[in-house]
């Protein structure tokens, strides 16, 4: 039973979303095709690339990018075309630079601001040790006897 499901998740690997129909002759170009789309994110998917998606978009993707290496384009003048035409949404790792990098930054600066917040927060924290007074502990004495 675990070797038929693993055989079953071997299927349904994403990695076969390229379509025969699609691939180029040249076993060299394809591998710079597949290269570039896997760093391609897919507009309709979100989180895939447009070389694991299934989507009707991503195929088109795929074509236009094979297009622009087989017309002799360099890999970052394909995926600038790529970027051109749909934004940076389209780029898997978007470049850490200009208004991204604030992006980049944000996440850990916030991180470090909580964990300060929280640091000063519990040294400032009033001591826990309050002692019972003589008549409290009378009280607590009568008690434990009754």
């Amino acid at each position: 039973m675990k070797r038929l499901i693993l055989v079953l998740m071997l299927f349904a690997t994403p990695l076969w979303a390229v379509e025969p129909d699609e691939m180029l002759d040249d076993p060299v170009l394809e591998e710079r095709a597949r290269e570039l789309s896997q760093g391609l994110r897919c507009p309709v998917c979100r989180n895939e690339s447009i070389d694991e998606s299934n989507a009707t978009l991503a195929k088109e993707l795929r074509i236009v990018l094979r297009e622009r290496l087989v017309a002799g384009d360099s890999d970052q003048d394909a995926v600038d075309y790529m970027v051109a035409r749909y934004g940076e949404f389209v780029l898997l790792r978007p470049d850490a630079s200009g208004a991204n990098l604030i992006l980049w930054l944000a996440a850990p600066a916030l991180l470090l601001i909580a964990l300060g917040v929280g640091w000063a927060t519990i040294r400032r924290r009033a001591p826990v040790e309050e002692r019972l007074s003589d008549e409290e502990k009378a009280a607590l004495d009568k008690i434990l006897r009754s």
